[in-house]
């Protein structure tokens, strides 16, 4: 099973594991470089190339060295964190707690819906609304399945995150008070979310310390950090 990044026609962005980013913090920070952090980022210029990586949850940190500095991303990348997840796709759902990667608890559930009848007339009428009751039980359950794994911890997540279907996570999310104050600063991961399975579950919390990590040859060793910044 496969996880798809968003942005993976470019071939210079990928998502990259945490450890893969912290050893590419330690080959980095062999390197003479300059360093920005801002607008969430970490960017790290060498003379040879720039590297600039989104890390996951709230990365407020700003700083501008002339130097390579990985400490500040990499005490973001380890610090411990709970964090709950919700996925709706139309047909399957899940909910998940994870702590270092690691899933806790989690359970996900599937409900058949039927894909769209394109003949006309009252049969089409009819397969319309059975499509229609059947995803509003989907999103009932899921609903239910959310609120027992993720209620009894909401008080206690460092992050909430979404993934799936923007419609559905809504339908699932208006349908329940505890998910509704979940998600006023909820973040969204950034992937393409297959069929909902125990393995995907287990599978999203690597993807959840994942970062979105850049790399571009320098045009020169004359240019700037800060004008890539800017530009």
């Amino acid at each position: 099973m496969t996880l798809r990044a968003v942005d993976s026609a470019s071939p210079h962005v990928r998502r990259v594991a945490r450890a893969g980013v912290l050893a590419l913090c330690d080959r980095l920070d062999t390197t003479p470089g300059r360093t920005l952090y801002a607008e969430g980022k970490a960017r790290f210029e060498t003379a040879d190339e720039r590297v600039e990586i989104t890390p996951p949850f709230r990365f407020e940190h700003w700083e501008n060295a002339e130097r390579i500095d990985t400490g500040p991303l990499r005490e973001h990348l380890t610090a411990p964190r709970l964090v709950g997840l919700l996925v709706v796709r139309l047909g399957g759902y899940g909910a998940g707690v994870y702590e270092d990667e690691r899933l806790v608890e989690g359970k996900h559930g599937v409900r058949f819906v039927k894909n769209r009848n394109k003949k006309g007339g009252s049969s089409s009428n009819r397969f319309r609304r059975r499509r229609v009751e059947q995803a509003r039980d989907a999103y009932d359950r899921a609903c239910a399945v959310a609120e027992e794994i993720l209620a009894p911890q909401a008080g206690r997540f460092d992050e909430f995150v979404l993934a799936g279907d923007r419609l559905g996570l809504e339908q699932v999310i208006e349908r329940s008070r505890v998910l509704t104050e979940l998600s006023a600063h909820a973040l969204t991961l950034p992937v393409h979310v297959p069929e909902v399975r125990r393995a995907l579950l287990e599978q999203l919390g690597r993807e959840l310390w994942s970062s979105t990590v850049e790399l571009s040859r320098q045009a020169g060793p004359d240019s700037q950090v800060s004008s890539a910044a800017g530009a």
